[in-house]
């Protein structure tokens, strides 16, 4: 009897190790992407983060509302011929994205698309930047609760996210979008098992900055 109640003891104590062994790798692992930093095509960046890497400032929107249309070019060169002054060419992932706003029926400026996004919101400005960001982040990771003084939106390349706000979870995955209004606090997260990789555009007051901090609280909903 007492061999059995010492193993039984041993049992418990390893699985608890286990356990507590778990958390602190997790723990250890998670890290919080606290902003976005502009960077140029000849800086070297680290492996994991999220990079402004083109913005178009001081610009103009007659309708409070645009969309996001993104496509893909084989070539700058090619994107530059259709960009238009407001246009915004970012190439990553061996691609180049050329980034144009307007219409959701705007049409199409050529090479292939990939995603129109929006409607997009926009708070009442005398002008606007629109930049956009490349972020890799890893399983576990999230972002800074934060909010943006403009709308946000995301072209999900690889991976997933779920975003948690006071109106509730969204999720995008591979090949997907998500997008949300200006102002509203939020945490981002990277679910499932694979490295997230995305385009993420934030259209706000050229008077005001990227993104603030926020005090509010996450519900928690993208953990479940």
């Amino acid at each position: 009897m007492k061999k059995c109640l010492a193993i039984a003891m041993f049992v418990s104590l390893f699985c608890a190790a286990h356990v507590r062994a778990q958390e602190l790798a997790k723990a250890g692992h998670e890290h919080m992407v606290t902003t976005c930093i502009p960077v140029s095509d000849d800086k070297q960046r680290p492996e994991f983060g999220c990079f402004i890497v083109a913005s178009a400032k001081s610009l103009q929107f007659g309708p409070p509302v645009t969309y996001w249309h993104l496509s893909k070019f084989p070539n700058r060169a090619a994107a530059e011929t259709v960009k238009t002054p407001s246009g915004l060419i970012v190439q990553e992932e061996g691609k180049v994205w050329l980034s144009e706003f307007g219409p959701k029926d705007a049409p199409s400026r050529g090479g292939e698309p990939v995603a129109v996004i929006g409607p997009l919101e926009l708070p009442l400005a005398k002008s606007y930047d629109a930049e956009i960001a490349y972020a890799i982040m890893r399983p576990g990771d999230r972002s800074r609760v934060h909010t943006h003084p403009g709308p946000e939106a995301w072209y999900v390349i690889a991976g997933s996210q779920c975003l948690d706000t006071p109106e509730g979870a969204t999720k995008a995955g591979a090949g997907q979008t998500m997008f949300v209004k200006h102002s509203v606090p939020m945490e981002l997260s990277i679910t499932g098992t694979e490295v997230r990789r995305s385009l993420t555009l934030v259209i706000h007051d050229s008077a005001k900055i990227w993104g603030a901090p926020s005090d509010w609280t996450p519900t928690g909903a993208c953990g479940k």
